[in-house]
């Protein structure tokens, strides 16, 4: 990426989003755009299309997403799944209908089986049976890895998957209902 190229970072407000705009404005890039829910809402389609036409991002890194713990995912797994896919098919294919040259897709290490052997490879990926309690937001997770390596595959794109492990740092959420693991740990 060059200094001057605009990047989009869907998410910026969560732990990973807030974590990519801290590390890129530490490395001088300026031309960094973002937008809070409250502005844009990524699971609606029409609103997506309109904000790639009018910023013409060179760069996404797609941060964004609903994510909680193992309560909030066992109590609203249809919101989890359908608000993960939309975000997903909305980005990915903005990004690639707006001309993005790459697209970096953060998705997490759920999407292996519960009882992956250890320590977990990549080839691991569909051979087993997800964890029940996150297995919307993972088979969400799942599809948008396939989306990105369809779109490469089809469109010649450059669209990578990282799927990061447990996290922590500053902006995490320490609600008892909604965070994850390490944060809900050391609230207690």
């Amino acid at each position: 990426m060059n200094k001057s190229d605009k990047i989009y970072v869907a998410g910026h407000r969560g732990l990973v989003g807030s974590a990519l705009m801290r590390r890129l404005e530490r490395g001088g890039y300026r031309n960094l755009v973002s937008r809070p829910h409250s502005e844009l809402d990524l699971t609606n389609q029409a609103a997506v299309e309109a904000f790639f036409a009018r910023e013409k991002p060179r760069h996404v890194f797609l941060a964004a997403g609903r994510v909680g713990g193992i309560t909030a995912n066992a109590n609203y797994p249809a919101r989890f799944i359908y608000d993960n896919l939309a975000i997903e098919v909305n980005v990915i294919d903005a990004s690639h209908r707006h001309g993005v040259d790459k697209l970096l897709f953060l998705g997490s290490s759920c999407i292996y089986p519960k009882l992956a052997p250890q320590p977990m490879k990549e080839e691991y990926l569909l051979t087993g049976t997800l964890e029940p309690t996150n297995e919307p937001y993972a088979i969400a997770k799942i599809a948008g890895l396939k989306m990105c390596a369809a779109y490469n595959r089809e469109h010649g794109t450059e669209y990578l998957c990282v799927m990061p492990t447990n996290l922590y740092g500053p902006g995490d959420n320490f609600d008892p209902e909604t965070s994850h693991v390490l944060p809900a740990l050391i609230r207690v």
